[in-house]
């Protein structure tokens, strides 16, 4: 069983409650020297002592008791690979020791910075559209949503145990399924299913129409799509109350953050009963993360398999921690979920080295790369091409493209990495985007950075214009 350290925790609740160690320890039954120690972080905490603070403080367990440390580390070390802290950035002992003493510091900062990414970009926005005056330091609602998707480790037990309840001791076979979406609509809420051809509902793929009881489904979906949709709506009608309770402690504030959140949620949900956690990671390590055969085995797509692998984060049962990104042919993100320390892209579009934008140009083929962060980190990474739905004929070559990606040492067990040499590779080098890559010389940069501070030499052409 995992140790769980409270210290930050009970030292805040300690002081919001006006008391001393002494009568903490009293009202609690323990000695004061224990309650410096749980304070410090130099023991764990019970359940028994858990359950003691919800009796005599009304706290809730769940959340004092809550581990997202893996996350925040992951997303402090990202935040400090911003330029601005080249001269400054401390070593990875100081920000454990932050996190242990001074958690809501910690917290103000990631927000802070966060905050600052959006401004700028939002500026430069502005810049262009100087009539938009807009919130500048709101977070857009997809970044809103990434954060609290990153900081649950992208896994949500509460909606993988709903997921398990969903169909009983007699799951459906995978060919069955909408038919059984369609019955269970049917059957337990008297709502109805129809096709509906393109032209009767254009640029709208699928459309709950709560007043008439009638789910409508565009015919331009494919039959993995068809089912992935009625599973989420059944979702958001069955799973309801755990949806919102998610929502309330997700610290998203927007109404349009909120939404997309429902959204996603309901999305995890519908991943989760097409892809049962424990069969899928079974069915993942033995083909050694093969996601057309994921796909084919599942009876879902090729973005939703790999979308559900970055969710495999259970206690005592992990799959590989991945990252998901997604982008369109113009190199804009379009989705991205996270497992790992990777530090994706929010704004200006990916590093144009990744491989992942080359897939467009070998639509349907796994392309794998070996790259490497500014801070040393390294990764493998595979990335294809995904169709989507065609409405008519000028809308064909709709692809997307996605990548997923591990830490080096997690790629000996992906079958996509059977055929580059890992002893003694050539990395290609990478950064989060070209507004704050502090690789200079690079040949396919974009922006001047404003980290890159060297004045433009008028005696010399380098590379690209901003290397001279």
């Amino acid at each position: 069983m995992r140790k769980t350290f409270i210290g930050p925790h009970l030292r805040r609740l300690r002081q919001d409650a006006g008391e001393t160690q002494a009568q903490m320890a009293k009202r609690l039954g323990i000695s004061a020297a224990y309650v410096n120690l749980l304070e410090n972080n130099q023991r764990s905490v019970s359940v028994a002592l858990l359950l003691s603070l919800f009796e005599h403080y009304g706290v809730d367990w769940h959340e004092i008791a809550e581990d997202n440390s893996g996350a925040q580390l992951a997303d402090l070390r990202g935040a400090l690979q911003d330029p601005l802290f080249d001269e400054m950035r401390p070593d990875l002992q100081e920000l454990r020791g932050a996190q242990t003493h001074a958690p809501r510091l910690i917290q103000a900062f990631l927000r802070l910075h966060r905050a600052y990414q959006s401004a700028s970009d939002q500026l430069l926005a502005l810049a262009a559209r100087p009539d938009d005056l807009g919130p500048v330091f709101a977070a857009s609602p997809e970044g809103a949503v990434h954060h609290f998707f990153r900081r649950q480790r992208n896994h949500f037990p509460a909606l993988e145990q709903a997921a398990e309840a969903f169909w009983g001791v007699s799951p459906p076979q995978t060919d069955d399924l909408y038919a059984a979406l369609k019955a269970r609509l049917k059957d337990h809420h008297k709502i109805s299913v129809q096709s509906v051809r393109v032209r009767d509902m254009p640029r709208n793929l699928r459309h709950y129409d709560q007043s008439s009881a009638v789910v409508r489904l565009s015919e331009a979906l494919d039959h993995p799509n068809r089912v992935f949709q009625l599973t989420h709506v059944l979702g958001l009608i069955e799973c309801r109350e755990t949806l919102d309770e998610l929502l309330a402690h997700s610290g998203i504030e927007t109404p349009q953050g909120r939404a997309r959140g429902l959204v996603e949620l309901a999305n995890y949900f519908a991943a989760a009963v097409l892809m049962p956690y424990d069969a899928f990671l079974v069915e993942a390590r033995a083909s050694k993360y093969d996601f057309d055969h994921l796909a084919t085995r599942f009876g879902v797509s090729f973005e939703q398999a790999c979308h559900r692998a970055t969710t495999m984060q259970r206690d005592g049962a992990q799959g590989v921690p991945f990252f998901f990104l997604r982008v369109d042919k113009a190199g804009n993100v379009t989705k991205r979920f996270n497992a790992t320390d990777f530090h994706l892209a929010e704004y200006g579009g990916a590093c144009p080295k990744l491989d992942l934008h080359m897939t467009f140009r070998l639509p349907g083929r796994i392309v794998p790369q070996l790259v490497e962060m500014p801070d040393a980190s390294q990764y493998f990474v595979f990335a294809r091409t995904v169709d989507r739905p065609t409405f008519a004929r000028s809308g064909q070559d709709n692809r997307l493209a996605v990548a997923m990606g591990c830490t080096i040492g997690h790629a000996p067990g992906i079958g996509y990495a059977e055929g580059v040499a890992l002893q003694g590779a050539v990395f290609t080098q990478i950064g989060i985007n070209c507004r704050i890559c502090p690789r200079a010389g690079c040949e396919q940069r974009a922006h001047h950075a404003s980290v890159l501070t060297t004045p433009v030499d008028e005696s010399r052409r380098g590379p690209t214009r901003y290397d001279a």
